[in-house]
């Protein structure tokens, strides 16, 4: 009976119970990168696109110690931040992107970091998931962004209709059930589920919390249950 309820829960009922776990199992959660000011968070954040955090909290500290603010990164030329950030995916252009930027936030905004989407949006280098990332963690506002791993674990766990098919369309398809309260914290849940438990090629469904409902695990853990099978028949 359970099963069968599990099978047959609404979107809306998905959400509350994985809502529910989250806030049980985990509480309020925030980044895993290393900043210590919004202009960090922001360089950080940017340089964190399609790269490992684990990567970026490696490089930031010299670049922090070289270019702690806007000031004094935008004094730099790119060539030298380059030489800073040269380990990171796709270097080239986001060291012109922070060069960028740094000058821009010195000339437009006072070196500061500014805390609404349309400003934000405005530096180089910064997308919408770079702007919402800074301004639920800096200014806690109750944005949500969207990354590769928010987006695959919303379609897998059936959070989000297949016609979701960009991550503005699943930033808004969440919204719509997340309470406000839990907006920020959302974002990191399911980011650390799509980072440690349902990983892109390997998902550790045996494990996941969520595989009595989750249509994609189900169909995994089906499909892992008849190779062991086979497995097993060969051998016998």
């Amino acid at each position: 009976m359970l099963f069968l309820y599990f099978c047959r829960m609404t979107r809306k009922e998905r959400f509350a119970f994985i809502l529910d776990y989250f806030r049980k199992e985990q509480g309020p959660v925030t980044t895993e990168l290393d900043f210590a000011s919004a202009f960090q968070l922001i360089v950080a954040t940017l340089l964190s696109a399609q790269c490992t955090d684990k990567r970026i909290n490696m490089i930031t500290p010299e670049l922090f110690r070289h270019y702690p603010t806007a000031e004094a990164m935008a004094k730099a030329d790119w060539e030298e931040i380059f030489q800073l950030i040269k380990s990171v995916s796709y270097p080239n252009a986001k060291a012109h992107h922070l060069s960028e930027m740094a000058k821009m936030l010195v000339a437009q905004f006072n070196g500061e970091v500014p805390d609404n989407t349309d400003d934000l949006t405005r530096l180089p280098g910064v997308g919408r998931k770079t702007a919402n990332v800074v301004q639920a963690v800096w200014f806690g506002k109750p944005t949500l962004a969207v990354d590769t791993h928010v987006f695959r674990v919303s379609h897998r766990l059936g959070l989000v209709p297949e016609t979701a098919n960009t991550p503005l369309k699943v930033e808004l398809e969440l919204m719509k059930y997340i309470p406000e309260v839990d907006v920020s914290d959302a974002h990191h849940w399911l980011l650390l589920h799509g980072r440690y438990v349902c990983k892109s090629q390997k998902p550790q469904c045996e494990s996941c919390p969520f595989n009595a409902f989750c249509p994609a695990g189900l169909k995994i853990l089906k499909e892992r249950a008849a190779k062991s099978s086979t497995a097993f028949k060969r051998k016998a």
